[in-house]
C-alpha cells in the first residue's frame, strides 16, 4: 500500500512512468530528480500519510524501497 501511493506521489512529482519505479530505483541517479524534487516528494509523503520524517534519516534515503522502509517505520 505504502509503494502503490509513493509511486502515485513520485509520478506526480517528476511525471515519469509507474512501471519504471521498482523498490531499488534510485531517485537520483534512475529518476533523475533533483533536491527540490526530493524535497517535494518528502513533503507529499508527509501530507499523504500523515507522518513526520526525522531530518536525520530522511537525508540517507535513495531509493524508493528506502523511502517505503522508513514510512512503515514512522507509521507503527
Amino acid at each position: 500500500m505504502e509503494l502503490e501511493k509513493l509511486k502515485e506521489l513520485i509520478v506526480d512529482v517528476l511525471n515519469v512512468d509507474p512501471n519504471e519505479i521498482k523498490d531499488d530505483t534510485k531517485f537520483i541517479d534512475d529518476l533523475g530528480a533533483d533536491s527540490l524534487d526530493v524535497y517535494q516528494i518528502i513533503m507529499g509523503i508527509e501530507d499523504e500519510f500523515g507522518i513526520k520524517l526525522p531530518e536525520d534519516k530522511i537525508e540517507k534515503i535513495t531509493t524508493v524501497g528506502e523511502a517505503v522502509e522508513l514510512i512503515k517505520e514512522v507509521n507503527d
